[in-house]
Formats: C-alpha cells, sequence, structure tokens
C-alpha cells in the first residue's frame, strides 16, 4: 500500500489497514468496469457513498456506526478491485471467502463487529442495488425493464441530489475521507458522551 503497509491476503490482519489506503484505492477502482458515460470512471469510492446518502434517505436516525458499515460495505476492493457480478458467480467460493476476511479485517480496524447483524446488513444490501438501479439507468446504459430485473424498484428514493455525476478520482477520495472523518467525529461524540457506552 502507498502508507507502506503490507496487507496478507489470505490472513488480513486489522492493524495493517489504514482508511487512507481505503480511500486511495476505492477512488481509483471503476464500478460496471469502467463501462459508463462521462469523462470520469464512476468509482467505488463514490459509489460508497451513494450508498450511505441512500440508506440515510431510508433511515435518517441511522446511527454513526451503521453510517460507517455502510460507506466501507466495498472496502475490500481496494486491494482486490471491483469484479463484475457474473465472474464473481464464475469464480465462487474462494473468491467471496477473500473479501469476507478483508471486510472483517476492515470493520474490526474501525471498531465494528467483524459480522454486521443481519438486520444492517440487510439495509445495505438494499440501498446498495438501488445504488445500482440508477447507476445502470443513468450511467451504464440499462433500459428500464433490464435494471429492475437486476435490481429492483427504487421505491421511496428519487435520484434527486443523490451523487450520481462521476467525479475525478481526487475529489472521490477527499470526499469518501471527509465523510470518514465525519462519521469518526459523531462515534467519538457518542463514545463520550456520559451514559452513552458502547457505539451502536
Amino acid at each position: 500500500m502507498l502508507s507502506g503497509r503490507r496487507l496478507d491476503l489470505l490472513a488480513p490482519s486489522p492493524l495493517d489497514v489504514e482508511i487512507e489506503d481505503i480511500a486511495q484505492g476505492l477512488a481509483r477502482v471503476a464500478r460496471w468496469n469502467g463501462q459508463t458515460e462521462g469523462r470520469h470512471a464512476f468509482s467505488v469510492a463514490q459509489h460508497s457513498l451513494l450508498v450511505l446518502d441512500i440508506l440515510l434517505r431510508r433511515k435518517p436516525d441511522a446511527p454513526p456506526g451503521e453510517q460507517l458499515a455502510a460507506l466501507l460495505h466495498d472496502a475490500p476492493e481496494y486491494v482486490i478491485g471491483d469484479m463484475i457480478s457474473p465472474f464473481k458467480a464464475v469464480v465462487g467460493g474462494d473468491y467471496k471467502a477473500v473479501e469476507q476476511r478483508l471486510l472483517a479485517a476492515v470493520h474490526l480496524r474501525f471498531g465494528l463487529p467483524a459480522e454486521i447483524p443481519a438486520r444492517l446488513k440487510s439495509d445495505i444490501k438494499r440501498a446498495d442495488a438501488i445504488a445500482a438501479y440508477y447507476e445502470a439507468r443513468l450511467l451504464a446504459g440499462f433500459g428500464e425493464t433490464e435494471a429492475l430485473t437486476f435490481f429492483g424498484r427504487p421505491q421511496g428514493v428519487s435520484p434527486d441530489g443523490l451523487p450520481l455525476s462521476p467525479w475525478p478520482a481526487e475529489q472521490a477520495q477527499k470526499n469518501f475521507l471527509k465523510r470518514f472523518r465525519l462519521i469518526e467525529q459523531a462515534l467519538a461524540l457518542r463514545v463520550g458522551r456520559p451514559g452513552s457506552g458502547k457505539p451502536r
């Protein structure tokens, strides 16, 4: 990594995970294999912010820990890239195992449980599908029927105001880190409040 960290793919340690490396990598990994409209690729970093924004539209009271889990839901891709779903299916379980180990290390590094609760996982997955629908329709050339078939109808969330115009890599990286720092501050305030206990 640019930070100087060396990450073992087979046994990743949370101690070797740095948010700057994650932001650097995700801002330079293209969604949809780069097959999107615009001067810039639509990066995984920007997609992660889009998913977080959608989660907050659907659940405005989501606590900072849940927001962090949404922001980091694709964090393993800073190491292994964004493999398209059909190819993931061909590769099979080995890819998913590596991905899950990396995600667990990322979660532990930033104070989340290695495995997030099923309800939160479902909330993030739904926000991810809504993001994918709008990316497919507005950036990747999918027709409505095709997008609905793969991702379902984005009920209750319009694209208005969502970050769907591709940013340059530097802007995506900066925006990702800025949002991370804001969540980090909110978590610190939550922990520091008398009687608050652990962050949710």
